[in-house]
């Protein structure tokens, strides 16, 4: 009976340590959920957050970004910029290895850890002939048109030559895209490297159950750490789910089995915030939220190569822009979770912004303006119709109301998110509602938008705006390294696109994320962007 009761309580010590060591593992694996699903896990596609999200703790770049934009060393620890000639000359870390995989074994790389090898200049010369490669078809193959050369010209020295000045190069390099990924690797897996990534980022790729559920682990010979000396990540695990739904989301959140949740959706942005942007009270034992500026404008844009007459008449577009009430829109639409846009199209948060006179509420302005149009085209009767999708159908019904009460009659056609996007590219709508979140952080990237020869196709230019005074100052803009120059330019620019008004601001996004209170260290950053590295977890109870 004795031998049965130590055999007893040796099975429940065993249970005991097991569960244990499962609530250890548990407090240290982070989890969110991505809505969207992930095509691919190679840097080479991640040109939207679905992607970036968890290729950021995958990779590693020559550069890296902190939460204010400031462009920091990566796996380059200096550079050097020569003006004259447009070079850039990386030197690298030495003790930069890649994840441990068995690509490696292949080749016989067995040292000086096994199944890995350090990152030497060759291994970019590798990932961006990648970026450029028709085979591969990059999505990001468009940040190598300023390139004009690069090379290794040792294992630690990479240099790129630019075919002309691009003072926002830095920031283009700290894009995703121009990731280090190892030959071995990528020619081991072939097409099915998409679904077996190797970088050097903080975490490394366990499993994926598409659709289900992806795994990081902990990347055991990650080079960077923190200011004590102790190796990063400090989490174990991150852990992705694919719940189609938002509300799903937010029921897991509240249950406590998500570690965060991003952004503001309708199905709980009342369930989770006051009507003044407050956490309500009743999750304040939950989670805590952040804001900061995000890198997004939205906006309406006007086709100005549209046959309609409201179009082409600047008096109107300007009525537009006077005629509804962005603070209240914000207030009362989005919970105060946004940036009244009422100083031009760079948003709040990025380098070149500045509080120029944009569009404030001024009915009476705007109707003025609306009977300077009737004067100029004989038109009493001004309608105009604006392409949505189901997503902002209430912002665009707010802009309607209130329009109509200044006397433009306004038509809402909701389609779908795809059908917009081609319909706005091809100029097929007289107004569509837009946004444009930056690749990059520079205000270059907003002002692009209205630069005569990125007319869509070929750009972003889906306005058809031209003008000679831009187009030199945009060109202008190129050739000064120095940002606080460029910037009196960028506010130049931002001023004529406030006068001729092409686009009508709505608002400037803000980044909210609602974080378990178990979390420390997230932060948060004007593009949004997810960073675990230097996440903590820690056990509250």
């Amino acid at each position: 009976m004795s031998r049965f009761f130590i055999l007893l309580v040796t099975i429940f010590t065993i249970l005991s340590c097991g569960n244990n060591a499962e609530t250890k593992n548990e407090q240290l694996v982070f989890r969110y959920n991505e809505q969207g699903n992930i095509p691919t896990l190679d840097p080479a596609f991640a040109r939207n957050p679905q992607a970036i999200w968890p290729d950021n703790q995958l990779y590693n770049g020559l550069v890296q970004l902190d939460d204010s934009l400031n462009i920091k060393a990566d796996i380059a620890k200096s550079w050097i910029i020569n003006d004259s000639t447009h070079t850039y000359t990386f030197f690298l870390r030495n003790d930069v290895f890649f994840h441990q995989n068995k690509a490696f074994a292949q080749k016989g790389l067995h040292s000086p850890t096994r199944y890995t090898r350090k990152v030497v200049a060759q291994d970019f010369v590798y990932s961006f002939n990648r970026l450029t490669d028709e085979k591969i078809a990059s999505s990001g193959s468009w940040v190598m048109n300023y390139v004009e050369s690069y090379k290794a010209e040792n294992d630690t020295t990479f240099v790129i030559q630019l075919k002309q000045p691009f003072p926002a190069f830095l920031g283009l390099l700290s894009m995703r895209y121009c990731s280090v990924v190892p030959k071995e690797a990528v020619e081991f897996y072939g097409n099915d490297f998409r679904r077996n990534p190797v970088g050097t980022g903080p975490f490394q790729f366990k499993m994926w159950e598409e659709n289900v559920k992806l795994v990081f682990r902990k990347n055991p010979l990650y080079f960077e750490k923190d200011k004590k000396g102790n190796r990063l990540p400090y989490l174990e695990a991150v852990a992705i789910t694919f719940l189609p739904d938002k509300q799903s989301e937010f029921l897991q959140f509240a249950q406590g089995k998500l570690d965060f949740i991003s952004g503001l959706d309708g199905s709980y942005k009342d369930e989770l915030l006051t009507t003044r942007g407050k956490l309500q009270p009743k999750y304040k034992h939950l989670a805590y939220m952040i804001t900061g500026p995000y890198l997004n404008t939205e906006y309406l844009g006007f086709f100005l190569e549209a046959h309609t007459p409201e179009i082409k008449n600047k008096a109107l577009r300007k009525a537009i822009n006077y005629g509804f009430d962005r603070e209240k829109m914000v207030t009362y639409l989005r919970n105060g979770m946004g940036i009244p846009a009422v100083h031009g199209f760079i948003p709040k948060g990025l380098p070149g912004y500045a509080e120029i006179e944009g569009y404030n509420y001024n009915p009476e302005k705007a109707k003025q303006l609306i009977a300077q149009y009737k004067a100029e085209t004989g038109d009493q009767n001004p309608e105009i119709t604006i392409g949505t999708n189901s997503q902002y159908l209430d912002l665009c019904e707010y802009v309607q109301r209130e329009l109509e009460k200044l006397g433009i009659a306004v038509t809402i056609d909701v389609m779908p998110p795809s059908t917009l996007r081609q319909m706005k590219s091809s100029g097929e709508l007289d107004i569509f509602r837009a946004s444009w979140i930056a690749d990059y952080p520079d205000a270059e990237n907003y002002l692009s938008l209205f630069y005569s020869p990125n007319f869509t196709p070929d750009g972003p230019n889906y306005m058809h705006f031209k003008s000679e005074v831009y187009d030199s100052l945009y060109v202008k803009s190129l050739s000064i390294s120095n940002i606080e120059e460029r910037k009196l330019l960028y506010v130049k620019m931002d001023s004529i696109i406030v006068e001729e008004a092409p686009v009508v601001p709505l608002f400037y996004d803000m980044a909210v994320r609602f974080v378990n209170k178990k979390v420390s260290g997230l932060g948060i950053n004007p593009q949004n962007f997810l960073v675990l590295k230097r996440v903590k977890k820690h056990n509250l109870h």
